[in-house]
């Protein structure tokens, strides 16, 4: 049996990812960590850490407490925050990741470390974009998850460690709320939605983004760990996609469940800018040929299930 550790397990990924996970490799086997106090109470179900990314020491002592062999490296500051603090954006996104980097040398724990669609820019393939392409980010964030592909593939060939990880698109929960991302629209929209019949949104119409539902999620950060290592040509940063739209989509949607829904736009152009650079829809072709990666959700059906459950979620 696993024994996992997930920095960062507060955010949107790891809130989901947790739970989903203890109820395969079992509650004391998935133990849960972050720099916040505040997490909820899910979290406590199991094993909680306290755990900064940047104190080596206690990660160190959390990953030999309790032998853990596999680590799932979720600390990051977002698209759009990140925008507001360069500097401290790479300290946390690349500077955490070489701890992890460094302590696997030493401890010989697989690491998982998602990537973006934030990895691209303007002079990738927009359109069905290759796996292996050209990665010109014009964002902080864009740079750190770069760094971050090349370092977990240099640590997987000079050193042998076990490295893997999936360029995420957006992605949509019905459990945590955005967190400074350039996708966040995607989320905010169906509470609003709920809330108030309406919804501002920051990008134009036509602004198309790769978008994936939490279940596809979690099951690509679990299955890609899982895959057979002898079957994986790439390891780290996989495509992985599911559905692709633009605001006006996911605002007809919308309303074939709530006809008095309305949506008008009040552009942010850092997050325009950066959805501008970010691909159209991704290839994910790699990722089926090396590990049967296939997604199960579409916008009506993703639609259909956060209506519903953020329905009973918002009258309590």
């Amino acid at each position: 049996m696993k024994n996992i550790l997930v920095m960062g397990a507060a955010g949107q990924i790891g809130s989901e990812l947790v739970p989903a996970m203890r109820k395969i490799y079992g509650n004391s086997n998935v133990i849960s960590s972050d720099i916040r106090t505040d997490v909820s109470e899910v979290l406590k179900e199991g094993p909680f850490e306290i755990v900064d990314c940047l104190d080596t020491k206690k990660i160190k002592d959390v990953i030999t407490k309790y032998n853990i062999d596999t680590v799932y490296n979720l600390v990051a500051l977002l698209s759009a925050v990140g925008e507001q603090n360069p500097q401290l954006s790479w300290k946390i996104n690349v500077g955490g990741l070489m701890n992890l980097l460094e302590l696997s040398r030493e401890l010989k724990f697989a690491l998982f470390t998602p990537s973006s669609i934030g990895a691209f820019g303007l002079s990738t393939p927009h359109d069905n974009t290759p796996q292996d392409t050209i990665q010109r980010p014009n964002s902080m964030y864009g740079v750190t998850k770069v760094s971050g592909e090349l370092l977990c593939d240099y640590y997987h060939q000079k050193y042998g460690i076990d490295t893997r990880g999936v360029r995420y698109p957006g992605i949509i929960s019905n459990v945590t709320p955005p967190g400074g991302g350039t996708t966040d629209y995607a989320v905010d929209i169906y509470y609003k939605a709920i809330q108030e019949k309406k919804f501002t949104c920051n990008l134009k119409p036509g602004t198309y983004l790769d978008m994936m539902y939490m279940p596809d999620c979690i099951r690509a950060g679990i299955e890609i760990m899982e895959a057979n290592p002898a079957k994986l040509i790439h390891r780290n940063a996989f495509n992985v996609a599911a559905m692709s739209f633009e605001p006006e989509m996911i605002a007809a949607e919308i309303k074939k469940h709530i006809p008095e829904f309305t949506m008008d736009y009040d552009i942010d152009p850092i997050r325009q800018a950066i959805a501008e650079s970010w691909p159209n829809k991704m290839d994910d072709t790699v990722a089926f040929e090396e590990w049967g990666w296939k997604h199960e959700y579409n916008l009506p059906k993703m639609t259909e299930d956060m209506l519903n459950v953020l329905s009973e979620k918002l009258k309590k």
